[in-house]
């Protein structure tokens, strides 16, 4: 019995010293087999994740915030962990349903379309990525570039073994996730696979909810608009397009990177794109999280994120609020519906109304003040809407502050006043007896506007009188006396049909003249004609500018020939708003020496427009002396005729300017009512106004 309970002892303690063993040799491959001789009991992997730098603020001049960033969530994978895993397709088709399900498009560059018959869609990339695609074939497929998509994919349900009894579409859909994940996994140096962006509650709980492993939610920052004005100049960000890349590329973007594609956005991009920080985590292969560190460049520093500087613009948000606000209540009061009218009536004048622009700028340093451009569309929602903003009426999207051109009519009239005296044609107290019709040359007869409303004429004027009341017939008097190339050059020197510097996207437009003229059109057509001269003129013929430049041009008038650079940047602030790192001084472009004879010839004449003149019924009680000139253009679509509207003020010591561009809003004495608005708003005056007849030149 003895004998046999000591047997039984010495088989359980030999048991015991199996399991022991067993267990020391387990803790060996742990420590030292699996992990190259670390202590750590677990096989650690290490991947790679691009920590997305803070945006910096975009504010007014006021310090207003008007575009900032809002903390968000990242769906991101780290690739070791879902291949690692068991079932990973049946892991990505669930995540692949759920998507569809919510109606979610994520992030996949494999370059095979979605569905069968599958083409490859490599143009949609940038060169870069198409490198990687290159560089995955031979790797995972034993195939080279030539191999036609369909075989690739074939190829790869086999690579991948996914199940025969899935569709197509089911199985591109797989395949483009195992391609992101391959990439990252011993391809590329690409960080962690970013697979949705800015991801909303209930899609984060119900993705989530599916426990892939290796996918877990990462903080970003998405871009937010404080304000619903100025969509046209604030602009937007997306990921870098193809054609962009290789710009980016130079300045150590990475390929997903968020750019500026428009507006300030895209302008003073270099100041507010911020620098990725670079940080390691190490996991183990169920995910879990055991290290996380950022890593180090040469010089032994860590690789944190560095938020971008902040942008304080020019825009005065007071001001760019009144003249959005004032153009669109313009616009809405005068358009017309059409179906509206009894059958056979003629639409009002400026009933069919179309688009505007209003800038704004600061005399004495050509900042501007304010931009805008109507119809113009919510920032905040244009991603959803795009395609029916683009098929929307009017071009809602498109700047016409700073992109079209338009004929500018008689605001141009200042233009040949100073190079008329100046060249010489007259002074500026000879006058001229205007007959209504101007009949030198034969086949060519135009009228005064006072001649073809009411019958009269202007009788014997000079020129201030001439700008009081507009008086064509007067400058087709000067439009023939005078050299082609003084007028030409004059308004060059004027900033008209010449860039204004501005850091947007802005059009040329171009002066009228034989060389516009030839470039424009062919054969006899080409051909630049004395009429040519006489309607350039009065702001017609092929005349054609910006907003933008009309209100640089006025500017430049109330500097006494003085052109400053148009900007829209103020001062650049870091990221903490505590240093100061740019102050934008004012650049003068152009001087032209305009004598004192014409000097005081267009400023007195652009007095009386307000005070006597086209202007009177808006300015002559105004408590602030403003000069001013409208504008009536006839358009080449027919409709009603443009109206155009210039001013600066104070009178005596200019420190605003305004142009105003109304699209078939018929005269240009309607668009000054929004100059005096926005000039209430700038001096805090009252609206004050007078009883009188409005004329419309």
């Amino acid at each position: 019995m003895e004998r046999i309970t000591r047997r039984r002892i010495s088989i359980i303690l030999g048991i015991f010293c199996l399991i022991l063993s067993g267990f020391a040799l387990r803790l060996y491959g742990l420590q030292v087999v699996e992990s190259d001789g670390n202590a750590d009991n677990v096989k650690k992997y290490y991947s790679v994740t691009r920590v997305k730098a803070a945006r910096g603020d975009i504010l007014d001049q006021n310090g207003n915030v008007l575009v900032t960033n809002r903390a968000t969530y990242n769906l991101v994978f780290n690739s070791f962990v879902i291949i690692s895993a068991p079932g990973t397709n049946d892991h990505l088709f669930r995540l692949v349903q759920t998507c569809r399900e919510l109606g979610i498009e994520y992030v996949d560059h494999f370059p095979v379309s979605k569905d069968a018959p599958f083409t490859y869609t490599l143009s949609d990339y940038n060169a870069t990525w198409q490198g990687y695609f290159q560089a995955y074939l031979p790797k995972r497929s034993n195939l080279d570039s030539d191999v036609a998509a369909p075989i690739l994919m074939r190829k790869l349900r086999e690579l991948y073994r996914i199940p025969e009894n899935w569709s197509d579409a089911d199985a591109r859909a797989v395949i483009g996730l195992r391609y992101e994940l391959d990439l990252r996994r011993d391809i590329t140096n690409l960080s962690n696979y970013v697979f949705l962006e800015d991801v909303d509650n209930v899609a984060l709980s119900a993705i989530l909810e599916l426990s892939i492993p290796g996918l877990y939610t990462e903080e970003s920052m998405v871009r937010v608009y404080n304000t619903k004005y100025a969509a046209h100049i604030l602009g937007f960000t997306a990921a870098i397009s193809p054609s962009q890349w290789e710009e980016y590329k130079e300045k150590g973007y990475a390929m997903d990177a968020e750019v500026g594609q428009s507006g300030f956005e895209l302008a003073f991009e270099d100041y507010l794109h911020g620098t990725d920080g670079t940080r390691v985590d190490v996991v183990t292969s169920d995910g879990t999280l055991v290290d996380q560190y950022y890593k180090r460049d040469e010089n032994g520093n860590e690789m944190r994120p560095v938020a971008g500087k902040n942008v304080e613009v020019t825009i005065d948000m007071n001001l760019q609020a009144a003249a959005e606000d004032q153009l669109d209540a313009l616009i809405h009061s005068l358009r017309v519906d059409k179906e509206s009218l009894p059958q056979g009536s003629k639409v009002p004048d400026g009933g069919d109304v179309e688009g505007g622009a209003v800038v704004v700028m600061d005399v004495k340093t050509g900042k501007v003040l304010a931009c805008a451009s109507y119809p113009t569309y919510d920032l905040t929602t244009f991603r959803q809407n795009y395609d029916e903003l683009m098929e929307a009426p009017f071009a809602p999207m498109y700047n016409r502050a700073l992109q079209a051109i338009y004929p500018p009519g008689s605001t141009y009239k200042m233009s040949m006043v100073v190079a008329a005296i100046d060249s010489g044609v007259i002074n500026g107290s000879d006058r001229i007896l205007t007959k209504g019709v101007f009949t030198k040359y034969p086949n060519f007869s135009p009228k005064c506007l006072e001649y073809s409303m009411h019958g009269n004429t202007h009788g014997l004027i000079n020129a201030r009188d001439a700008l009081c009341v507009s008086c064509n017939y007067f400058f087709y008097e000067l439009g023939d006396r005078i050299n082609q190339s003084a007028m030409d050059a004059t308004a060059k020197a004027l900033g008209l049909g010449e860039k204004t510097g501005i850091e947007l996207f802005e059009e040329t437009g171009h002066r009228s003249n034989p060389e516009t003229k030839a470039a424009l059109f062919k054969g006899d057509d080409a051909r630049w004609y004395r009429a040519d001269q006489i309607m350039t003129a009065i702001g017609q013929s092929e005349n054609r500018f910006t907003p933008i430049q009309l209100c640089n041009y006025t500017a430049t008038l109330a500097n006494r020939g003085t052109r400053y650079q148009a900007t829209f940047l103020n001062r650049v602030i870091s990221s903490d708003h505590k240093k100061l790192e740019f102050v934008n001084t004012p650049q003068i472009v152009s001087q032209l020496q305009i004598s004192d004879d014409a000097y005081k010839t267009y400023t007195e004449g652009m007095l009386a427009v307000s005070k006597e003149g086209t202007a009177r019924s808006i300015f002559a009680n105004y408590p602030v002396a403003v000069a001013s000139k409208t504008g009536t253009a006839e358009t080449d679509s027919g409709g009603s005729d443009n109206g155009s509207f210039v001013c600066y003020a104070p009178f005596d010591d200019p420190q605003i300017a305004i142009a105003v561009y109304g699209e078939k809003a018929g005269h240009g004495l309607t668009m000054g009512n929004i100059a005096k608005e926005i000039l209430n708003t700038y001096f805090g005056t009252s609206d004050v106004t007078i009883p009188g007849e409005n004329q419309v030149n």
